[in-house]
């Protein structure tokens, strides 16, 4: 029965959403392509369910002639101005509000990772590929700021890959064990009052990354 629930559920949100940002995503498109040169949306191949490649869909936030690291930090040059306050609001994952409509994603669920990070998946982390990806989940209310906690490392992708990812497929797994339909729409509720607040109770305040930061 969860199940139906989630899916509906899911569908539901889904296209009232799109119904609803209809207008606010046109003013996006319109800021996207007047501040840089590329196209309004950004696609990127993630792993989903059961191990499939799934495109997910994001307002695009950084210049498209520069290359760089999968990992973006704070104050990455390659952000544009416009994408800056996208981030900012996480106004730029909505798009991905499609990707719930075809079933590629669900409203909750562990956050899909890149094929080159998700290689370096334990056995027990894998599991997190047996449900559907979700534009948000436990993780992003434990561990929000994973941009500013990045920023100022030598290599952020390694940071993130040997601390921070562990840490959150941690935060997801505990949180797969106990799921239900209602702890979903909690959780949703939290994530909303994060996005306007900025504020969570479950911020992991003692979090450390035990390598030296290079020059600021």
């Amino acid at each position: 029965m969860d199940k139906i629930l989630k899916r509906s559920f899911d569908i539901v949100v889904s296209a009232v959403g799109l119904a609803l940002l209809g207008l606010p995503f046109a003013g996006i498109a319109i800021a996207i392509k007047l501040s840089s040169r590329g196209p309004v949306f950004y696609r990127q191949q993630r792993i989903g369910r059961g191990e499939q490649l799934i495109c997910l869909y994001k307002f695009r936030t950084m210049h498209v002639s520069v290359d760089g690291p999968p990992i973006t930090v704070a104050g990455d040059p390659r952000i544009t101005r416009v994408g800056r306050a996208l981030r900012r609001w996480k106004l730029d994952e909505l798009p991905q509000l499609w990707n719930v409509i075809r079933g590629d994603m669900s409203i909750i669920g562990p956050r899909p990772e890149v094929a080159q990070l998700v290689r370096y998946y334990t056995l027990e982390q894998r599991c997190l590929l047996e449900q559907t990806p979700g534009l948000a989940g436990l993780a992003q209310l434990v561990y929000p700021h994973e941009a500013e906690v990045l920023q100022g490392y030598p290599n952020p992708e390694e940071v993130y890959r040997r601390h921070l990812m562990p840490m959150k497929l941690t935060v997801d797994l505990e949180y797969e064990r106990h799921r239900t339909f209602w702890s979903d729409l909690w959780l949703l509720a939290e994530i909303i009052l994060l996005s306007i607040l900025g504020k969570s109770y479950r911020i992991d305040r003692n979090f450390y990354i035990p390598l030296e930061k290079g020059p600021p």
